[in-house]
């Protein structure tokens, strides 16, 4: 009986089914080698070309005999009634290597390219039918070709390649659509791509037509305006005449017919950087907005000027009123009624001005947030606060930007914030009322009142119905004369009412009356309006589990938390943490501001931690943060070690009973959870040292070293170092107070602040002597090393990291010793000391590849093929940079991958291929400008020298 046909995909993960059911791949070389063979299928695969793709220039002598064990394999697998040493169907031998007979019926790759050709040959007589076959074509694809492989053989296989054949076809689609009038069939593909590939000049010409032609015209337009920011940011060009014709063709909504014929885009899509999409912050709006209908139509009156038309000034607003009356959700739902005025986008921050934690956000930490929001990579982000907002206001200089600054303490807090041009408008909350702010920037003060009864009526009528309150009339009153008109409190007995819907409102009300509570501090800003009673009665109608979390969440000191972190401070199980704050959720207790992350309304957590130390002894609110401290602590160390497996980090003591690191498995999950805790983390190292925890302080600072230095958060790197310093100086003890002086140097080192570096770091060298830690003389030795490297001093560079090697190797250190070995060679090389240099990095590869650190092997696969290259062996130069390559794009380490690619192209160079020469350097420009990193001037020098007179940077 016939086997079912086999069909194979390689667009996206491998996979090979017969009549619908999956089969077993096997082994991942046993994958690897289908997928070259798929990707090539028709054509012969060498032997020799098979073993560099499996092993590299590396392969055990066994190589041949492996690969013929593979093949058998696949032979068993895909035919495995196929008689031995018989002719298969599919797997075909052939002299000097294999073929695989594929067709376009059973390979997804040769169907997508069957279908692409159609559409070419159509695209002249039947646009129409030219978008239907590349809409089939591109709708094949489930990813990057082969995912799923190890990076390293993707770069060997040359699988990119075979993904830039992608790109290819959605600007085909794109022209096609254009000109058969369809343009919207193609936008979703289009979107995406132009987000991968954000300087892509053609595809981008492409997107701004069809936005114009789907009748998105400002939407076409923002998109130019931002492609020529980034062009101009990160390339230092202007844009080319493709998007200049395309965006005069949205300007005059002339019919789009494309930017060229289909096909004649580029196949070679620039490295994704930054995203094209424009900055959205705005909170989201409350659908159950109701009253302030005055208040807002004064807010919208200050953008329209005399004449009627939009205002050109600089429009700032302050709205102020005491807490709880409302502010944010104004602002909220104002910005997002005016949003689409303002199409460079909308900017918003928690200033956190009254926060009962005392974790005000500084101005500086702010002004870093919107740069950051804007794009600006940390490197290029100057010294001081001055600077940063000078160059935040260059940024929004001649662009419209909606700017909200929420809850603001007072007016020095908000000056580095406000925009400088016309075009912004800036809406500022504050319970202050910003006097300095409106005599100074000419603000439009508007102060919020308590909702009158009528107001209030409505309030609750919009959430309960008007149907609830038929007949309650004087319960209706009550309740809102107890809630002295602030919408937050009518919205915690909107919420109980809600939930018991069977309940009288006069019933509410008796409750409500019959409850006592104090918050003095913030009855004292206005004596009318005392509504601790509706706090103490919303947190008593819940459970006792929710009410008891409800008071111990007043202890956490971050701006959010989330459920793993909850139930720790409770000492709960994460699931019956979730529920409880599901409950306290629904009564409006805390608002669940992200997906698992939650947050208290200032009022509301002012009211928690009079409670909690009301109902808590001192012993026991201790003893839970401890347990928090504890949980985010060991969970920040085992990403330290996750990050950097073998850096030389303390281990934090024993967590109390019950409290356990979260589960995370690789690097990829280490950076997702510190990006996310990311600023309760420095929330913490400030609150410990504080509170007297100074040990605490300085471990956690120096767990998050790795996580400092891969995203370039250099201001934060040494706000944090300097902290955990004053903590070790507190501690008064030798051994922590050089780890804090030389983690402080490394990050002021970062920042370029050699005058103050290089003497801490000869301070902790004294010490580290003198308590005979020969690790830590090595690891500053190396700190020093890299710091006569930025100031180019290479042969103190060498001298430096060959002390550090040689403490090391007496010390038996041999995990540290292969890195250190990588950079002895790699300064040898430097001075042009090429023989020595591949003496000690093949030795520190073998090494690093034993202890499976990856970032040591791109680090030392790039000093390798450097040596290489000056020692005229360019085959082996392209193999050893090509291996650097692929690690540091999987490990997303974006300088050194643009450091390999400029050196790639140097050799691409030397060998006579000046096309790949220039492709490399092009990708390196676009990475290095992303980096903010000067060296992007050497590669355009590059760039201009191969350009026979016209400039291509």
């Amino acid at each position: 009986m016939p086997l079912e046909p086999l069909t194979f995909t390689v667009l996206g993960p491998i996979r090979a089914q017969r009549a619908g059911a999956d089969l077993a791949l096997g082994s991942p070389q046993e994958r690897a080698l289908l997928a070259l063979l798929l990707v090539r299928a028709g054509q012969p695969v060498s032997v020799s070309e098979i073993v560099d793709v499996l092993w590299g220039p590396h392969p055990p002598h066994s190589a041949v005999n492996v690969i013929r064990r593979h093949v058998g394999s696949l032979r068993r697998l895909v035919e495995p009634g196929l008689p031995a040493r018989a002719a298969g169907r599919w797997l075909i031998r052939e002299a000097g290597g294999y073929r695989w007979a594929a067709d376009s019926d059973s390979l997804d790759l040769l169907r997508f390219r069957r279908l692409r050709d159609e559409a070419r040959r159509a695209a002249d007589e039947s646009p129409a039918r030219a978008v239907e076959l590349l809409t089939q074509a591109l709708s094949l694809w489930q990813g990057p070709v082969a995912s799923g492989l190890p990076p390293e053989i993707h770069e060997r296989a040359g699988f990119v390649s075979v993904d830039r054949e992608r790109l290819a076809a959605v600007q085909e689609a794109a022209d096609a659509a254009l000109r058969a009038g369809v343009p919207g069939a193609v936008l979703p593909e289009l979107r995406e791509a132009a987000a991968r590939n954000p300087l892509d000049e053609p595809l981008l010409a492409r997107l701004i037509l069809v936005l114009a032609a789907t009748g998105r015209r400002s939407e076409a337009l923002s998109t130019y305006q931002g492609a020529c920011s980034r062009l101009a940011e990160e390339l230092g060009i202007d844009p080319g005449a493709e998007l200049r014709e395309a965006h005069h063709a949205a300007l005059q909504d002339a019919p789009a017919t494309g930017p060229g014929a289909a096909g004649t885009g580029s196949d070679t899509p620039t490295p994704p950087t930054a995203s094209a999409t424009p900055p959205a912050q705005l909170p989201h709006d409350l659908p159950t907005f109701t009253g302030r209908r005055a208040e807002l139509d004064a807010a919208l009156a200050l953008l329209t000027g005399h004449d009627g038309r939009p205002a050109e000034t600089v429009v700032i607003s302050a709205i102020a009123g005491m807490a709880g009356i409302g502010k944010t959700t104004l602002a909220v739902h104002w910005a997002h009624r005016v949003a689409d005025r303002f199409p460079d986008g909308q900017l918003y921050v928690n200033l956190r001005g009254y926060d009962p934690s005392g974790a005000v956000m500084s101005a500086g930490e702010a002004v870093r947030l919107f740069l950051d929001a804007l794009g600006v990579p940390p490197e290029r982000v100057p010294h001081g606060v001055d600077a940063q907002a000078a160059l935040y206001r260059g940024l929004l200089a001649r662009r419209r930007f909606l700017v909200l600054l929420d809850n603001a303490r007072d007016t020095d807090q908000v000056r580095p914030l406000l925009p400088g041009t016309p075009g912004c408008l800036t809406i500022v909350t504050s319970r202050n009322q910003l006097s300095g702010l409106v005599s100074a920037h000419g603000a439009h003060a508007l102060t919020l009142r308590p909702l009158d009864a009528e107001q209030a009526r409505v309030f609750l009528a919009r959430r309960l119905g008007a149907e609830r309150l038929d007949g309650e009339s004087g319960a209706v009153a009550e309740i809102t004369a107890l809630c002295a008109g602030l919408p937050l409190a009518l919205a915690c007995v909107a919420a109980r009412a809600a939930a018991h819907p069977h309940f009288p409102l006069s019933a509410i009300a008796a409750e409500l009356r019959a409850t006592h509570g104090s918050l003095d501090a913030f009855s004292r800003t206005d004596a009318s309006a005392n509504v601790s009673a509706v706090f103490s009665w919303s947190s008593g109608a819940v459970s006792p589990g929710a009410a008891r979390l409800f008071r111990l969440l007043a202890l956490h000191p971050g701006p959010d938390f989330s459920v793993p972190a909850a139930a720790t401070l409770a000492g709960l199980p994460a699931r019956e943490a979730r529920q409880l704050l599901t409950e306290l959720a629904d009564v409006h207790l805390i608002g669940e501001h992200a997906p698992g992350r939650y947050a208290f309304h200032d009022l509301l957590r002012a009211h928690a931690a009079e409670l909690v130390h009301a109902q808590h002894p001192e012993a026991e609110r201790l003893a839970a943060t401890d347990r928090l401290y504890a949980y985010y602590l060991h969970t920040a160390h085992t990403a330290d070690l996750l990050l950097t497996p073998h850096a030389d980090s303390l281990p934090p003591e024993q967590p109390p009973a019950g409290v356990a690191a979260e589960p995370l498995a690789n690097d990829q999950q280490a950076l997702t959870w510190l990006t996310a805790e990311y600023p309760v983390l420095l929330s913490l190292i400030d609150a410990a040292a504080h509170s007297g925890r100074d040990r605490l302080a300085c471990l956690l600072t120096w767990s998050l070293e790795p996580f400092f230095d891969r995203r370039g958060h250099w201001h934060d790197y040494a706000a944090a170092h300097r902290t955990a310093l004053e903590s070790a100086l507190r501690l008064a003890d030798p051994a922590w107070e050089a780890r804090g002086l030389r983690g402080l140097a490394r990050a002021e080192g970062r920042l370029g602040l050699y005058e103050q570096s290089r003497p801490r770091l000869g301070r902790a060298l004294e010490l580290f002597t003198e308590l005979g830690d020969d690790i830590g003389r090595a690891n500053t030795h190396r700190s020093l090393g890299w710091e006569c490297d930025q100031q180019g001093d290479l042969p103190g560079a060498l001298r430096h990291n060959q002390q550090a090697l040689e403490l090391l190797r007496d010390g038996g250190q041999r995990v540290a010793q292969a890195s250190v070995l990588n950079a002895v060679g790699w300064y040898h090389a430097l001075l042009g000391q090429y023989r020595q240099s591949l003496s000690h990095c093949s030795e520190a590869l073998a090494m690093l590849r034993d202890l499976g650190d990856r970032y040591g092997q791109a680090a030392t696969w790039h000093s390798i093929a450097y040596a290489h290259h000056h020692l005229g062996r360019h085959p082996q130069a392209l193999l050893g940079y090509r291996n650097a390559l692929a690690l540091c794009q999987e490990l997303g380490v974006p300088y050194m991958e643009a450091s390999t690619l400029v050196d790639l192209g140097d050799t691409h160079l030397t060998m006579g291929d000046h096309d790949d020469a220039h492709a490399a350097w092009r990708q390196a420009l676009t990475l290095f400008t992303s980096l903010g990193h000067p060296d992007a001037d050497r590669v355009r020098a590059r760039l201009r020298g191969r350009s026979n007179g016209r400039d291509l940077a």
